[in-house]
């Protein structure tokens, strides 16, 4: 029985458990498991993969996106450019780390990617938000972080946001868990009223469906699109790799 599973802390519930435990029903994929594993601290890695015989492929989530790439013999180079893992590749004693969150999030994105939508305000200063900078990179389409501390020259602030900035910016993508269940009231704080249906909500946030960033946006006319297409992509991805 080949072994997959999920490393992060604290593991309260799991997209990536539901999906593939129904992916392995509907395929009649009887050779596998997907199994979560809550480790309280990342030096606990070595022990849990040395204690399963039979791992091919471990996901990575929260908080250990960047702490896992002390331990992986190879990284691609999406990995070695924003300084983080979500998938690894489990083969001969081995780990090899990839980046899947980043094709996950830039085939979604580009489903409603129009051409007026030239620049880009990028909610949040984590790990999330190193990828989607890094896809913005790659499609040559300028941003601007906006975050609660100055990070550098192409940071600012949410209380800096002005007309001027919302107009210019119409792509707003939220990269903070702000509006994740149960806090489904929160949302990143913004000039929702400058909001016009030129601009384009992305959330990286997939539950709830509509959280009050994406509903606010809708209110005045904006495209938007969650996350979890981009969860299903990068799973896929995942698995992809898994089994090359």
């Amino acid at each position: 029985m080949k072994q997959f599973g999920l490393i992060g802390h604290p593991l309260t519930h799991s997209f990536s458990k539901k999906y593939f435990d129904d992916k392995f029903i509907k395929e009649h994929i009887q050779d596998a498991s997907f199994s979560l594993w809550d480790i309280p601290n990342i030096l606990e890695l070595p022990q849990l993969i040395s204690s399963l015989q039979n791992l091919k492929g471990i996901a990575v989530t929260i908080p250990y996106k960047k702490d896992v790439i002390p331990y992986l013999h190879w990284m691609n180079d999406a990995v070695k450019a924003i300084g983080a893992c979500n998938c690894i590749l489990v083969k001969d004693q081995k780990l090899f780390g990839y980046n899947t969150d980043i094709l996950g999030f830039q085939l979604s994105f580009m489903e409603h990617f129009q051409p007026h939508h030239k620049q880009a305000l990028i909610l949040g200063a984590g790990g999330a938000a190193a990828g989607v900078e890094y896809v913005m990179q790659q499609l040559s389409i300028p941003y601007l972080n906006v975050s609660r501390n100055k990070g550098n020259e192409r940071t600012i602030l949410f209380e800096e946001l002005n007309e001027r900035i919302i107009t210019e910016y119409p792509i707003i993508i939220n990269c903070t868990p702000l509006g994740t269940y149960p806090n489904v009231d929160d949302c990143p704080a913004l000039p929702y009223h400058l909001i016009t249906p030129n601009h384009y909500f992305f959330d990286l946030v997939y539950n709830p469906a509509e959280t009050m960033f994406l509903r606010n946006g809708k209110e005045h006319g904006a495209t938007i699109k969650n996350g979890y297409d981009m969860l299903v992509l990068q799973a896929e991805e995942n698995w992809r790799i898994w089994n090359n």
